[in-house]
Order: structure tokens, then sequence, then C-alpha cells
């Protein structure tokens, strides 16, 4: 797959291509629905297929400060629409210079002289230029100037649920990592670098990896879950943890409240490896809440339920696993 950044990149001898356009953030079902439908158009025309996608989100750029919180990077953006069979992965700096271009000229400039697009696929409630004021009819038209077809797609909807990034966020938000993977079409991730926390697991018997996520991360509710933990490759195999494998693993979100703790952070009980992990790029992906964050009476409280929500994590991923190999 190749990867440009804005339009500079686009080869000089690039010919016609298939264009489908999104954030694209948790690449969910509904995403990969569209994604797949351009792959395959591309593939019936013989022509490559683009996902054009945006950084930073669009949000932050017409209304500073309202960046929503982030399903995937898009380094794990991009991961994901190869694994789709995406051709080119193009990400456009959506600056306010782009924001102010007309539907008309952004469809003209951008998607007919530099990409040459002869279909668009894109969600029925696609929008696009200056004010969201272009739509899938207004692009419809436009093409039936230009010469490209237009494919407005459907959103995928089941138990009357649209799949949809803010739908997917209010899950992660509330703490339902179980509806947040059934949306997505596998469990919501958070990655990020480890750092040194206050060592107080290593002192209770559970030494836990302090996860630095990237700003804007969607963390989860303060509570623990059961999780896979991976260490992102490539590097060295530090102790019994390589990278690239999942490992079963207990994460506790939020402030430490039986150490009257204030800052909220994401810390992962590794339970069948042994490493030290500072400074290793890691995931870890949610797969079921197990409770809240409880303030106990005693650390002997405390680590009687790390012990039991080790417990409850291994049974809960083991079966998981059996499930999905199943």
């Amino acid at each position: 797959m190749q990867r440009w950044r804005g339009l500079d990149d686009v080869p000089a001898d690039w010919g016609r291509c298939v264009l489908t356009i999104g954030v694209f953030d948790g690449v969910h079902r509904g995403h990969a629905q569209l994604i797949s439908r351009a792959v395959k158009a591309a593939s019936e025309r013989g022509i490559p297929s683009v996902l054009m996608t945006f950084d930073p989100h669009p949000m932050e750029v017409v209304r500073a400060g309202s960046h929503p919180a982030q399903l995937t990077t898009l380094a794990r953006r991009a991961e994901l629409a190869e694994e789709l069979g995406i051709d080119v992965f193009c990400v456009m700096p959506f600056t306010t210079d782009f924001m102010k271009l007309t539907p008309e000229r952004y469809a003209h400039e951008i998607l007919v002289e530099r990409l040459h697009v002869a279909e668009v696929v894109v969600g029925e409630n696609f929008t696009f230029g200056k004010k969201a004021a272009g739509t899938v009819d207004l692009l419809r038209q436009i093409g039936g100037r230009f010469g490209f077809a237009v494919d407005g797609v459907n959103l995928l909807a089941e138990h009357a649920v649209t799949f949809s990034s803010t739908y997917i966020r209010s899950c992660v938000d509330a703490g339902d990592v179980g509806a947040a993977a059934e949306a997505l079409g596998r469990p919501h991730r958070v990655e990020g670098v480890v750092v040194h926390g206050d060592g107080r697991g290593r002192e209770l018997g559970f030494p836990t990896a302090n996860i630095a996520p990237p700003m804007h991360s969607a963390i989860p509710a303060d509570g623990v879950y059961a999780a896979w933990f991976t260490v992102l490759g490539p590097g060295p195999v530090i102790g019994t943890v390589a990278p690239g494998e999942r490992h079963l693993a207990a994460v506790s979100i939020g402030t430490n409240p039986t150490f009257s703790g204030r800052t909220r952070t994401v810390e992962a009980f590794v339970l069948d490896g042994e490493a030290d992990l500072y400074g290793q790029h890691v995931a870890v992906d949610f797969v079921d809440r197990l409770r809240g964050m409880e303030k106990f009476d005693s650390v002997e409280a405390l680590i009687e339920q790390m012990g039991r929500d080790a417990d409850t994590a291994r049974e809960i991923l083991t079966r998981a696993d059996l499930h999905h190999r199943g």
C-alpha cells in the first residue's frame, strides 16, 4: 500500500482511481463495508483504490478544542485500510484554506484535476466543502459534468443502532467495551508508550505497565477490564513478552482511589508475562469490563480483589480465545 501525505505525493503519471473519503476514525464495520465497496469497484475497473482521510480531525479546525476522542491513531487506520485491500492511503492535512474550498472547487481541483477519479464511494450522509454544503446529490451532479460515478452507500445498522464513530465513542466512554467491539468488528484498542508510574503495583505483587496514550485517545470509563496486551513491533524480546504476541491482561483505569490518586492512569497487569516494558510502544485491546473503580478500606482487601480480577480476566480471555478459534 502506498501512503501519501497530501496531494504533492500524487505521482506525475497518475491515472484514474476509485476514491473513498472520510475521517474513518475506528475503521468500524460501517467503514469496512464502504472501503470494501471501493476496493471491489476498483478491482472491477482494473484501477487503484484510494482512501482519503484527514489530519487533524476536521472538527478541531472548524472549532478549536472540539476534537472528539480518537478511536484509532492514523497509523492504525492505515494498517486496517491495508488489511481491507486499499492501494493508496492518502492523508490530507485539514487546514483553514482546505476548509474554505467551495464544494465545486473541492470536487474539481482535488477529485478531478489531481486524483482523476472514475468513481467516488461515500456514505449517504457524506458532506464536503465549505460549511459542509456539499451533499451526495451535489457530488452526483458534479460527477455527471466531469465524468465520474458516485456510489452513496446506506449506513450499516443492526438492532436499530447505526454503527458510527460517535456511537462507538459513547460506548467506550460508558465502559461498554463489548458493544464497542461489536460495532468495530474487533476490540477497542488503546495504544501508548509504557512510562514510569509510582511503582505501587510492583509493591503489591501486581507489577503493571503504566501506559501513556496519545492526546485525544478514547479511554474507557474508570474500572477494571479484561484485555489483550501486545508490544507493538519491531523491537527486542524482553523477558517473556515478544513483540506482536498477544498476552492476557487485567487493565485498571482510574485514579487509584484507595491511595487518593489524582491523575487518571491506564495500567495493564500482564497475567502470563514477565518483562520490563519501559519505553515500549504497546497496545491494549479491551474485551470486557469486570467492575467499576472502588475504594478499598485496606491494602489487603485491594490485593485480594486484584487477585480475583486477574482470575476473572484469565477466564474471560481464555473463553474469548476459544470462541474466536472455534
